[in-house]
């Protein structure tokens, strides 16, 4: 075997073979020949699971104008477990709140999971200082029935943490989905918040007259989806309702980390918290170039958190 790479190297020019051995890299998760490895299940192995071929012949079948290639936090040929299933973006998670309950003493803190994912739930469940509870529309089996536009059951400030993974982007007013997320968030607390992100785009890509399962597929990349966000989009209205946005990349875990666990080196975890106090609260309006009114309801915001 060794032979016959040193074969194949001495043909292929020396800029060819050191690009194709960062894209082995980068889609395996780890060096050539090193076993990775999921956070989720705590397993090694030895090469991921790559995203269905199903995605990208609907795209082809419904001639998408996006590119599939350039998003966010999308590991598309180590996306993945082939032990629990877990994705990319869930091996993100799994890392950082491993790190956070780990960096923080063990009081006991309340985590609602929204939309949640079985194998996800499983590793949550590990500790046994998080108050765990799910919810979701339409889901069977999860604690709570709820319209993420308007989760009444839940008094405000009531959780420490909220996970909010792949949900905005099929709902139809994200804007008062996001102010339920802020409204039940306790003020120290904090939420991660993800959505597709196409980075070619300069703001949200929506129109709601695209309702046919052809016209999201070829505008919003899924049948189910209402709109394709943007980096300064998302960013933005996070902002306007009120988070501080925290973007974690590759310089806040580090290359390694991304590597064992296989996550892409663009891959952004956005752990969004509240703004405290008045000055804060009119810099966030300011920062986004908000109007008088959401700049006014960030001020009042303020001294209620």
């Amino acid at each position: 075997m060794a032979t016959i790479k040193n074969i194949v190297k001495n043909c292929i020019p020396p800029f060819l073979w050191k690009m194709a051995t960062q894209i082995l890299t980068q889609n395996v998760g780890g060096e050539i020949g090193k076993s990775a490895h999921c956070p989720v299940c705590n397993k090694k192995v030895k090469a991921f699971l790559k995203l269905s071929d199903y995605y990208d012949k609907m795209l082809e079948k419904y001639e998408c104008v996006h590119s599939a290639y350039c998003m966010e936090t999308m590991n598309r040929q180590s996306y993945r477990c082939p032990h629990c299933n877990a994705s990319d973006r869930s091996r993100l998670y799994a890392v950082y709140l491993k790190q956070k309950f780990e960096t923080q003493t063990r009081k006991e803190s309340t985590f609602l999971d929204i939309a949640p994912d079985k194998d996800f739930t499983k590793y949550i469940k590990n500790f046994d200082f998080i108050q765990y509870r799910t919810a979701d529309l339409y889901m069977e089996g999860v604690d709570d029935k709820v319209d993420i536009t308007d989760m009444n059951i839940y008094p405000d400030n009531s959780f420490d943490i909220v996970l909010c993974s792949h949900v905005l982007e099929h709902i139809e007013d994200d804007r008062k989905a996001m102010a339920e997320l802020f409204r039940i968030l306790k003020p120290a607390g904090f939420a991660i918040i993800m959505v597709p992100i196409n980075l070619h785009l300069k703001e949200d890509f929506e129109n709601p007259e695209y309702k046919t399962e052809a016209e999201r597929w070829k505008y919003f990349g899924q049948n189910d989806h209402v709109r394709l966000y943007s980096k300064n989009g998302f960013i933005t209205k996070l902002t306007q309702t009120g988070f501080k946005v925290n973007q974690l990349g590759i310089d806040y875990f580090g290359k390694e980390v991304f590597e064992r666990n296989a996550i892409h080196p663009n891959s952004v975890l956005y752990v969004v918290e509240k703004f405290r106090g008045a000055h804060k609260a009119r810099f966030a309006a300011a920062l986004v170039g908000a109007d008088a009114t959401v700049g006014f309801i960030l001020y009042l915001r303020s001294f209620i958190d």
